[in-house]
């Protein structure tokens, strides 16, 4: 066994708490900024920058996210085996930063197209995927390392002070990353290299202060791998029993086949593991449920009225399960588990941690009635082979439009009257060219036009002598000039220019003055249109809305925000206590890792669904909560026949069996 590196144990002002965590805890502080302020606008910058749908980007956020919880496997094999948990710090977070460096090239406009775009972001975040995984189970275990055995307490609240920090660190990054990208313009529009790039600098700010505090620390250096060695046993278990005849001895439990080569204290202490193993077979699904906050949920916001005061409030929506946090834990501590406590209602970890599923089936459950309501004021995308179309009449007097000899606008349309809704068109092919009949004051007049696949359209029909025009546009918030002349309009402090003869002005984000206007590709909520035209000599502005805006304010999402939190407070911070107490001591880093792959093969489970079910949203919610509820049920009744360990007793029983091998004899 290695000999621990130690310094001299310098104190924070007298107290029990080694220096050297400041340094750990600024440390991670920095790292979970800069992770979850890249977190908080990955998402839309799937949507917005790459130009992909809902449902890949929603993939690759999940995919991204479980490749975090994948890769600590890896990082506590490399600090067990080979590097100790120093210097895997430093190796793994040097990955990170260049990660974070990739990630942010790779937002910048001006260096080369979308295919090089796209390559640099996935390299970027398979990079920070490795550092910031590789990292997790050793950070918060080496600051553990600093304390000295006797001082357990001190341990304890370091462990808190710690939990803190990723709070802290999250909550201010989302609120900071977002402003970043959407009110500093860059290139020309919302400015992702900056959003990219301040974590990428918090990153390095991590690794110098981490640097910087190395004479301080206590470094224990690798001592073995003891998840390689409980794999050996098992498999050597396996292949034993495998191999024995009828006229072998019985054992009572499948493991006791080690016994030829492995201690009867391994063999015990990996029987309690698997228990424990076993109980995380149904947790997967609350994971499923929790990180949709980051795409589900924030797709849901993006549709819904973000008018909040001043501010653009679902910016800053996603921080807010990480400030709950910070007042859901005492409140659950000091308040809520006493007063159940009272009602002689016995609290256990397993019982929280099903509790806390019901509260995150709950919030999918409130997501989905938000969502319900959502839908009633959005216009989905067309399909594949389908466009959507609407129709403005400018002509004096009423008109009727009939497409490729069919007839789906039923009732007449007024002059300046809004379009009431869009229609589909079937096209039969990715494009194609439909004949528009018109009919005015009892003439009718046909024109063609090229029709494109999941576009949207608008029909602008308008007197031109000798009779009726019609001209097809695709449009965001758009001013039309239908004078002859050119004109600038001036909304807000948002300026269109409109060149003359029917044309229509550059597409223009609006969100002031009650008017909130869309992004088509992601089907957010409404758009309004200007129209002018001269009336005895002076211009004249008039107002057509073809889709109304949407009036479910985004603070109906706070409900569903903190059902989740209340149920992450019970079942995760729970589970963490739980995997702890029930391990042995030398395999508690075996439960982490096993804990950690829960949360992995949640975002497996949302990829799955997202990719294949292909259902509504709102129906996709509801499966999500119902699936969380059966799960709950089946946890419940594992639970109930759980059986509780003290990890110590093991270690009195066997305290003469150092756990190692022992050499195979024949007998």
């Amino acid at each position: 066994m290695g000999k621990v590196n130690t310094t001299d144990a310098r104190k924070v002002c007298g107290t029990n708490y080694p220096t050297s965590i400041c340094f750990i805890v600024v440390n991670e502080f920095c790292e979970r900024f800069s992770y979850y302020g890249m977190k908080a606008v990955l998402t839309l910058y799937f949507l917005s920058y790459l130009k992909w749908d809902k449902n890949l980007s929603t993939a690759v956020y999940h995919a991204f996210s479980g490749l975090c919880y994948f890769t600590p496997i890896l990082g506590a094999v490399i600090a067990d085996s080979w590097l100790g948990k120093f210097k895997t710090i430093i190796y793994l977070s040097i990955v990170y930063v260049i990660g974070h460096v990739v990630k942010s090239v790779g937002a910048i406009p001006t260096v080369g197209n979308t295919d090089v775009h796209i390559g640099l972001s996935m390299f970027g975040l398979i990079l920070i995927a490795l550092g910031t995984g590789g990292i997790k189970p050793c950070v918060a275990a080496f600051g553990g390392d600093q304390f000295e055995e006797e001082h357990i307490k001190e341990r304890q609240k370091f462990f808190s002070i710690f939990y803190m920090s990723i709070n802290a660190g999250s909550v201010l990054s989302t609120l900071i990353t977002p402003i970043l990208r959407g009110d500093v313009k860059c290139f020309g529009d919302d400015c992702y290299a900056l959003a990219f790039g301040v974590p990428a600098a918090l990153m390095v700010v991590a690794l110098a202060v981490f640097i910087f505090g190395s004479g301080m620390y206590k470094k224990t250096p690798p001592q073995g791998n003891v998840l390689g060695e409980v794999c050996k046993c098992i498999g050597f278990a396996i292949k034993n029993r495998w191999n024995s005849s009828k006229d072998d001895v019985k054992r009572k439990h499948w493991l006791d086949w080690a016994e030829d080569k492995y201690s009867k204290r391994l063999i015990q202490e990996i029987k309690m593991v698997l228990r424990v193993l076993v109980l995380y077979i149904p947790l997967p699904m609350f994971w499923a449920l929790f990180d949709q906050q980051g795409s589900r949920w924030t797709l849901q916001a993006t549709r819904m009225n973000m008018a909040f005061v001043s501010l653009s409030f679902s910016r800053h929506l996603n921080m807010l399960n990480a400030l709950l946090i910070l007042v859901f834990v005492p409140i659950f501590d000091l308040i809520i588990y006493p007063l159940v406590g009272l009602c002689r209602i016995k609290i256990t970890p397993l019982r929280k941690m099903a509790t806390g599923m019901i509260f995150a089936a709950l919030a999918f459950g409130a997501a989905t009635l938000v969502e319900i309501n959502v839908v009633k004021t959005v216009v989905e995308p067309a399909p594949a082979e389908q466009s959507l179309l609407q129709v403005f009449n400018l002509a004096n007097g009423t008109v009727g439009v009939k497409v490729a000899g069919g007839n789906p606008f039923q009732n007449p349309i007024r002059e300046l009257q809004d379009p009431s809704t869009y229609e589909p068109l079937p096209l039969g092919a990715p494009n194609k060219e439909l004949s528009i009949d018109v009919t005015f004051t009892g003439r009718s007049y046909s024109c063609r036009h090229e029709f494109e696949e999941r576009k949207a359209y608008s029909l602008i029909v308008h007197q031109k002598a000798p009779g009726i025009e019609c001209k097809l546009v695709s449009t965001l918030m758009t001013c039309f000039d239908y004078s002859i002349n050119s004109m600038n309009i001036t909304v807000g402090e948002t300026e269109f220019y409109v060149p003359p003869d029917y044309s229509m002005s550059a597409n223009m984000i609006f969100t002031r003055f009650g008017i909130i206007v869309i992004f088509r590709t992601t089907s957010q909520i409404s758009l309004s249109v200007c129209l002018s035209h001269q009336k005895d000599g002076k211009i004249v502005a008039e107002k057509m809305e073809d889709v109304k805006a949407n009036n479910v304010h985004i603070a109906w999402q706070i409900p569903q925000y903190a059902l989740i939190t209340a149920g992450e407070v019970m079942f995760s911070i729970t589970g963490l206590e739980f995997s702890y107490s029930q391990a042995p001591n030398n395999m508690k880093s075996v439960l982490q890792a096993g804990w950690l792959l829960t949360v992995a093969f949640g975002n497996v489970i949302v990829l799955i669904v997202a990719e294949g079910a292909g259902l509504e949203q709102w129906k996709e919610f509801l499966l999500f909560g119902g699936l969380l509820l059966g799960v709950c049920i089946i946890f419940s009744f594992m639970a109930y026949f759980y059986a509780y360990v003290d990890p110590e007793q093991l270690s009195k029983m066997y305290a003469g069996d150092s756990g190692k091998k022992k050499e195979s004899t024949k007998l």
